[in-house]
């Protein structure tokens, strides 16, 4: 089963562009092979909701490390359960970078989701390759902080995406191989903390310039379970060529 899922950031701006990508995107014909969730703005869930249908699965972009209190402009986990979500993105490297989000932050993040009865996506990437051949230990850092006390159990329910910080947004992505060669680098620590059995079922994303043109190239590796895109999935008629190129 491949998975893919739009990540549409801050690139919409209304809820009548958000309903309008979201029509689009439900009337692709997607394979039964392909589980796609969608993203969008807080602000546009419960408009994106309606229009998805039950082909397309919603999620959110971002949550809270805590059920409830005096946290303003928080968003927690009952509240996005209460507009039909199932999916969220944890430790984005733009919301390390711009919201100043901590490991620790991170790690409370995901053991908040997976209370909550979410899937989570935990994202992970190096802001720059020095040796080409090598995966940066960094990437290994941070997946191991997201991972450290999370059950075996638990494990089910986590995909990690690899996203190489270079890569986003900048329309440059990475190679297929080299992705690849994060992936198999990303289980061989989670085989370290949890076994190989674990490592093996863990799904493991490709996010970071993904577009019509190459995302195939990724999704047909066989160590690749699919792809995080950004900006390109909103892109209504970009993103319904994406899904219909799978």
């Amino acid at each position: 089963m491949k998975l893919i899922v739009a990540n549409w950031k801050a690139y919409v701006a209304t809820a009548k562009e958000a309903e309008r990508i979201a029509k689009k995107i439900a009337q692709v014909k997607i394979k039964k092979s392909t589980t796609v969730v969608v993203c969008p703005p807080f602000v546009f869930l419960a408009a994106v909701k309606k229009k998805i249908g039950r082909t397309v699965r919603l999620g959110a972009q971002d949550v809270f490390w805590k059920e409830s209190g005096p946290y303003t402009g928080a968003i927690t986990p009952d509240m996005l359960k209460g507009v039909g979500v199932g999916t969220v993105i944890v430790g984005h490297s733009e919301r390390r970078q711009h919201f100043s989000e901590s490991d620790d932050i991170i790690r409370k993040k995901v053991d908040m989701a997976l209370a909550g009865g979410f899937d989570v996506i935990i994202c992970v990437g190096e802001r720059e390759r020095e040796d080409k051949k090598a995966v940066p230990e960094s990437v290994g850092e941070q997946t191991r902080a997201a991972l450290t006390g999370i059950s075996k159990g638990a494990l089910a329910r986590i995909t990690i995406a690899y996203e190489p910080i270079w890569a986003i947004g900048t329309g440059v992505s990475d190679t297929p191989n080299d992705a690849l060669s994060a992936a198999i680098y990303i289980r061989k620590v989670v085989s370290e903390m949890f076994g190989a059995a674990q490592a093996t079922m863990l799904k493991v994303l490709y996010g970071g310039s993904v577009d019509s043109r190459n995302i195939r190239d990724f999704v047909l590796q066989e160590g690749i379970d699919g792809v995080l895109v950004g900006r390109a999935s909103t892109d209504k008629e970009e993103f319904a060529k994406m899904l219909a190129s799978l």
